[in-house]
């Protein structure tokens, strides 16, 4: 048993948390709790600084401050979301922003999970590890939707009930992205960014042509993929 907490201890040592708030006292409030429970912690009081640092580092998890003097933490999330060195890096929103409309907003657009001000220390680090328990399975290469779509992401094949399905690169990039993450939503941006279309005449309408095309090709379980009007797509299972 102590073998195993010891281990434990061994692997949460090894996560880096990055931490984005402008405001000193919390940075340094945050700060001391993550490293009294063994995480290494990397600290920004704006979004600048934190950039640069992601330009050669990945996080382990961000706890991310949404009023920033330099950029909106909603979209830096997003933005996360839409480039695919970051987008599996989990993301806690910690913010004085308390309004029901904010924290929806926030966990459609990809965050992990949202913490209002004024918050308890210990609470926040309790959401940090069981999220990053809940991040931390082993990568699959497999990914199943429904119990009837199968993603061979090594053979870059899609199967449905064991019939092979033929999809473009396109259409296939899309339906992993989106399966992915089921349940979250991805903007026409996201996904265009995600395909590395970066041509300037590329319109976001096209992911539109795609998803069409996508859904006919899945059948009756093209109805899985949702449009969040204004927003983009997601995949609901629990919508079939």
């Amino acid at each position: 048993m102590e073998e195993n907490n010891s281990n434990n201890a061994v692997n949460e040592i090894k996560k880096t948390i990055a931490v984005v708030d402008d405001e000193p006292d919390i940075l340094e409030l945050v700060s001391l709790n993550l490293k009294k429970n063994g995480y290494k912690v990397r600290d920004f009081l704006d979004a600048d600084t934190f950039y640069n640092y992601l330009k050669f580092n990945v996080p382990d998890l961000i706890v991310l401050d949404l009023m920033l003097p330099d950029a909106d933490g909603m979209e830096i999330c997003k933005d996360l979301r839409g480039k695919p060195k970051y987008a599996k890096v989990p993301v806690i929103i910690l913010t004085a922003k308390g309004d029901e409309t904010d924290k929806v907003l926030g966990l459609e657009i990809g965050a992990d999970d949202y913490i209002t001000k004024p918050f308890s220390p210990r609470e926040l680090v309790a959401r940090v590890k069981a999220v990053l328990r809940r991040d931390s399975n082993p990568k699959t290469t497999h990914i199943s939707i429904a119990d009837a779509i199968e993603i061979d992401l090594n053979q870059h094949e899609t199967y449905i009930n064991g019939n092979k399905v033929e999809l473009t690169s396109s259409e296939f990039k899309i339906l992993q992205l989106l399966a992915t993450r089921k349940g979250w939503v991805y903007s026409r941006e996201q996904i265009l960014e995600f395909l590395g279309v970066q041509e300037k005449g590329v319109l976001e309408r096209t992911i539109d042509v795609h998803i069409k095309n996508l859904r006919e090709k899945l059948g009756d379980y093209g109805k899985l993929i949702k449009n969040i009007r204004g927003i983009g797509y997601k995949i609901d299972e629990l919508q079939a």
